[in-house]
């Protein structure tokens, strides 16, 4: 098997370093992630390419997102769905009362995405 994994993390902020900590905790995830799940990847001869997508604030419901080949988390994983939640962080950076995105999965609802749900968001990618 040949191909690419184009993963995209979109967060709000002028930065990685410069955004909300829910995002900022979702984006170490994602890259130690990708960290380990790039040799065996690579042995299969898939890429594994990731791009950061600094959102401006009005664009704050798209903010703490993954999407691999284009599809978001929460459409390769029949058992998540989205919630926006009050977040103190993205209040900082908007200057406004904000919300945004945290993924509900069992009952538990996590606002920084965890490492099992993106590896397995990013394996069912990969599917055929």
């Amino acid at each position: 098997m040949a191909g690419t994994l184009l993963v995209e993390w979109r967060h709000i902020g002028e930065s990685v370093d410069a955004t909300c900590e829910r995002c900022a905790a979702t984006g170490r995830t994602l890259n130690e992630v990708v960290a380990a799940i790039r040799p065996a990847l690579s042995a299969r001869r898939i890429r594994v390419r990731v791009t950061e997508t600094v959102l401006p604030p009005e664009r704050i419901a798209e903010s703490n997102t993954i999407l691999f080949n284009g599809i978001p988390i929460e459409d390769l994983l029949d058992e998540v769905r989205v919630e926006m939640t009050p977040c103190a962080s993205c209040s900082c950076i908007t200057g406004t009362d904000a919300s945004c995105r945290a993924i509900v999965c069992g009952g538990e609802t996590h606002e920084a995405l965890p490492a099992d749900l993106i590896l397995k968001a990013a394996l069912r990618a990969l599917e055929p």
